[in-house]
């Protein structure tokens, strides 16, 4: 008699998962998004990616610049320093050359301009360089003792 209960209460079980997990897919299909959710959310997605990968793009440009920047007044700085120590300023009114600083060029122009102060001449560096396309420039000066470099040359 023992072996009828089993199946009968083994079957009342099985009706009751069966009732369990109907109830539950119609929970599920009560949960789940609408068309219009998952189109409202696409577009939201078609807008906001755009303008995600723009400000990466944004970032990487401004750290490649500050990183460029920085070698391009190191090399402005050498170009001054060098025509200083070497007095070739003195000769011309205008220099230009170009500088490999690793893998990367810069173009640099030096200018020579009189100061309000007659010996005193001012001595300009603008070094060019490019990142991603656009052109960028770093300007250094500063002022020279034109007789000191003129009574040099002379001796």
């Amino acid at each position: 008699m023992k072996l009828p209960r089993q199946l009968s209460s083994n079957s009342e079980d099985r009706g009751s998962r069966v009732a369990g997990k109907t109830g539950a897919r119609a929970r599920v299909r009560a949960a789940a998004f609408t068309l219009a959710e998952v189109l409202a959310a696409m577009a939201f997605l078609a807008i906001l990616i755009p303008v995600i990968a723009e400000c990466l793009s944004i970032a990487s440009r401004a750290g490649e610049v500050a990183e460029r920047k920085t070698e391009a007044a190191r090399v402005a700085e050498r170009v001054l320093n060098e025509s200083i120590v070497t007095t070739n300023w003195n000769n011309q009114s205008s220099q230009s050359g170009t500088v490999n600083e690793g893998i990367r060029q810069f173009d640099w122009t030096l200018q020579n301009e009189p100061w309000n102060q007659d010996p005193i001449r001012l001595l300009t560096v603008e070094v060019k360089y490019n990142v991603q396309g656009k052109d960028y420039t770093v300007h250094l000066s500063t002022l020279a003792d034109g007789s000191f470099s003129s009574s040099m040359t002379n001796n």
